[in-house]
């Protein structure tokens, strides 16, 4: 315990991991959500969480092939984890909106709806998406 006491919270090991699991409407709490549903997200990505911090001036990066350990879906939409800085070397808040993870995480659900590759995909790109699979699908019925 001495060991991580002594690191500086600047060091990128003690910065705070955000998996989008976190802030998915679809998850229960016992599957890993840790926001009230009534401002949780449609399946939020690792990327657009990374998205989020950046833009207001989080020091932030992204491991992709990390995975939550409670998700069971191996595909690459539910992979990565996203580590954001919120103290710096002297233990001050980097920056005083957010102090603490939840905080952080609130916001970040806040506004991945209003990023514009969320606002694009409501156009229409999810239905053809949809049929898509859909025919795949029926493709291998057909062989069998």
């Amino acid at each position: 315990m001495a060991c991580a006491a002594a690191r500086s919270p600047a060091d990128q090991d003690r910065f705070i991991c955000i998996y989008p699991a976190y802030l998915n409407n679809k998850k229960t709490i016992a599957e890993g959500r840790r926001i009230p549903i009534s401002k949780a997200v449609e399946n939020p990505t690792a990327t657009e969480i990374q998205d989020v911090c950046s833009a207001v001036g989080l020091n932030v990066f992204l491991e992709k092939n990390k995975m939550y350990s409670r998700e069971w879906n191996r595909d690459v939409q539910y992979r990565g984890r996203v580590r954001v800085q919120l103290k710096q070397e002297d233990g001050s808040l980097c920056l005083v909106q957010f102090p603490s993870r939840k905080s952080v995480m609130l916001y970040v659900a806040e506004m991945i709806p209003k990023l514009k590759t969320r606002t694009q995909k409501t156009g229409g790109g999810d239905q053809s998406l949809q049929q898509g699979e859909g025919s795949k699908k029926g493709k291998g019925k057909k062989k069998k």
